[in-house]
């Protein structure tokens, strides 16, 4: 079985009509993702709450900074914000396809019961109303070919003891893609994407069986251009399950063959 992945043999999918906003995606992970929507041709929209992260942000892309990726400078982490954030992009870049939805954070060092009121606001109540905000503003927006979808760590499913917080802020927001999909039906598309450890520019030690922020990327772009990717939740904590996944969304070769 193969256990590493080349991106040069992706088969990217065409996707020069679909315009996407990829909220958090000036960070480690948001940066592979936006990389792969630009690479298929899309018209990719980065928010970002301050210019100097956008600045910063587009000196790393370089050259894959194309004319076709766009930032917003403002707030979307609370209710108000997030709608009129998305009236703006609308109004200045027309009707939005796909939302991804990069929003993380991370905490560690207490056990449940010694977390501050202060910690529980910001890691939770923060980043989930963060999420909700977007979920609000985008879904009503997407046309039923589009798709949203949510980037999650493995503490959604995985306890990590003395980060319990972030364990079930994760766990919320996988039951959210769950009961959105619920809600939606066949009238809107959702996806998690569950991911363990990620290999990304910042991080100064990896493991090998980790998948990458690029392969993470890839893999929206193949759910974006899937239309029978729907109502599910990719695991992917490892390098081989990253690669099922990629196949079977047939954006990478098959074992001795080509992409289908």
């Amino acid at each position: 079985m193969d256990t590493t992945i080349d991106l040069s043999l992706a088969h990217r999918p065409d996707l020069s009509d679909r315009r996407v906003v990829i909220v958090g995606g000036t960070g480690s992970v948001g940066e592979g993702v936006v990389r792969a929507w630009l690479a298929a041709g899309a018209e990719a929209i980065v928010p970002s709450r301050t210019q100097g992260r956008v600045d910063q942000f587009t000196g790393v892309l370089g050259e894959a900074a194309t004319d076709k990726l766009h930032f917003v400078v403002g707030d979307y982490t609370s209710f108000d914000a997030a709608q009129e954030l998305a009236e703006q992009i609308e109004a200045e870049c027309g009707p939005v396809t796909d939302v991804v939805a990069s929003i993380g954070g991370w905490w560690m060092g207490k056990n449940l019961w010694e977390i501050s009121q202060a910690e529980w606001d910001r890691y939770f109540v923060g980043l989930t109303t963060a999420h909700v905000a977007q979920v609000r503003a985008w879904i009503p927006r997407l046309p039923e070919h589009g798709s949203y979808q949510l980037i999650l760590g493995g503490s959604a499913t995985q306890p990590v003891p003395g980060s319990s917080i972030i364990n079930m802020e994760q766990a919320a927001l996988l039951m959210m893609r769950q009961v959105l999909s619920a809600e939606a039906g066949d009238q809107r598309r959702v996806t998690a994407a569950v991911l363990g450890p990620v290999k990304t520019r910042l991080r100064h030690w990896v493991e090998s069986e980790w998948v990458s922020a690029d392969e993470v990327g890839l893999l929206t772009t193949g759910v974006a251009a899937d239309p029978t990717a729907s109502a599910t939740d990719y695991e992917l904590s490892t390098t081989a399950q990253m690669i099922a996944q990629l196949r079977g969304l047939g954006v990478y070769p098959q074992e001795g063959g080509e992409a289908k």
